[in-house]
Formats: structure tokens, C-alpha cells, sequence
């Protein structure tokens, strides 16, 4: 049990970033409101929501595997909610070099050609 547990963490280890091909959408392609969000992300600000800009510690490893603090995330806001709702932007790099989108909470991603 031990080795096939070490041989499935070695073939995981070793898989290249291709197999983190993500679909990709163009800023066009983005709801307004994510627009805007990536308008304050250049800006560095100010953001509405005292969360954003924190690390996001891709636990859900849908991304690339970065050292912690690579990635960081943004609330894109949903009209008629309340609260922050599900979609974001996650950027990686500082300054970013990277753009991600999710609509579903980091269920699924797409990586945002800039």
C-alpha cells in the first residue's frame, strides 16, 4: 500500500504544468463587473471588500503549483447579491503575471488572456 501510495505522489510530482491547460477567455469575454475588478487589481486599489487581495492558497490545486503567497484573490461582484458571492479573480505573480477566473467558487477555472 506504502509504495503505490509513493509511486502515485512520484507520477503526480512529475506531471509537467501542461496538464494545467486552462481554457482561456479574453478580457472582452469577462462580465463587466470583472472587468472592473481587474481595472482596481492595476490600479492596486482601493478594493470594496476588506478580503480581497489575500492569499489564495490553491487548495483545490485547479492551478499551477506555486510556492504560498503566488496567488492572490479578488471578489468580482455579483449583481443582486448581498454578500460576495461565488466569482473571483486570482492573480499570480507581484506584480501579477498571471489572471485566473472563476464563476463557480474555484470549482473550475479560466485563465484570462491579457
Amino acid at each position: 500500500m506504502l509504495r503505490r501510495l509513493a509511486a502515485a505522489l512520484l507520477i503526480a510530482l512529475a506531471l509537467p504544468v501542461a496538464a494545467f491547460q486552462l481554457p482561456t477567455l479574453k478580457v472582452s469575454e469577462l462580465p463587466p463587473e470583472a472587468r472592473e475588478t481587474l481595472r482596481l487589481i492595476d490600479a492596486a486599489g482601493p478594493f470594496p471588500y476588506k478580503r480581497d487581495g489575500i492569499v489564495f492558497q490553491n487548495r483545490e490545486r485547479r492551478l499551477p503549483q506555486q510556492d504560498r503567497g503566488y496567488y492572490r484573490e479578488y471578489t468580482v461582484e455579483t449583481p443582486g447579491l448581498s454578500h460576495r458571492g461565488a466569482r473571483r479573480i486570482v492573480t499570480g505573480g507581484r506584480p501579477p503575471a498571471a489572471y485566473y477566473y472563476t464563476a463557480d467558487h474555484y470549482k473550475s477555472f479560466r485563465r484570462i488572456e491579457r
